[in-house]
């Protein structure tokens, strides 16, 4: 193996973690390793040409539904206990108040795949790392469950998988003592199509969920974005996250 060789005499410990990272591989069950997401595989179906997001909007988001919650959590093989500090939350609904009129608006939080996303720039060992098409992911053999990124997150969209795993899917890997995300499906995505709670949604007839190319002017979500306003959370980090909400 070539290990990389780091500026001035010595190798640093977080250049020699990611280059172990790309050759090493795990087997947490028969079909799944934790190297599905890690290194130049994941890289190389990418395109720098596009960045995949999400626009939600509020007004068309039921309340009472969590097919998004549902489908997420079928499609990726992860399940709550009913523990709001140890469950897996790839995507959770949550409600917002308006405290001068007492509006109350729902909406699914998930990661929001942002531009320049604070995860990536806390891990010490390039675990959370962001696609050229703008899909920030977890490699889990390098992840070393620090929490880090967990910390850094100012949307509360990472878990930390604390139960032995069960249900796994050879798509999207978990792994005990690993950090976890939304992974906008990437596996439905790098095969032409679209996330599990973006059918799920539209399924149920609301269609609060658009997924497309932010960067295509003649893609349906680009379009969507052009003829009404939208924000993104917390519009004062500068994130330029890459899901987007109107109606709020």
């Amino acid at each position: 193996m070539n290990i990389p060789r780091a500026k001035g005499a010595e190798l640093s410990r977080r250049d020699f973690l990611r280059s172990g990272a790309a050759v090493a591989t795990t087997t947490l069950a028969p079909g799944v390793t934790l190297i599905a997401f890690g290194g130049s595989a994941a890289e190389a179906g990418t395109d720098a040409g596009k960045r995949w997001g999400l626009l939600i909007d509020a007004n068309k988001c039921d309340a009472d539904c969590s097919a998004c919650v549902t489908a997420c959590s079928d499609e990726n093989g992860w399940k709550g206990t009913g523990n709001p500090e140890t469950d897996a939350q790839w995507i959770r609904k949550v409600t917002l108040k308006n405290t001068t009129t007492g509006r109350e608006t729902s909406l699914p939080v998930m990661c929001q795949h942002c531009e320049e996303p604070p995860c990536v720039d806390v891990c010490p060992t390039g675990a959370s790392f962001k696609r050229e098409d703008g899909i920030v992911l977890v490699d889990k053999h390098t992840c070393i469950g620090c929490r880090y990124c967990m910390m850094a997150c100012p949307f509360k969209a990472r878990s930390f998988v604390h139960e032995p795993t069960t249900n796994q899917k050879s798509h999207a890997p978990r792994g005990q003592g690993t950090v976890e995300s939304c992974t906008l499906c990437v596996h439905r995505v790098d095969q032409g199509g679209t996330p599990a709670c973006v059918e799920a949604c539209a399924a149920t007839g609301h269609g609060a969920i658009i997924f497309g190319n932010l960067k295509d002017p003649d893609s349906d979500i680009s379009k969507q974005l052009a003829g009404y306003s939208s924000t993104a959370l917390r519009p004062d980090l500068d994130l330029n996250p890459g899901v987007r909400y109107t109606n709020l």
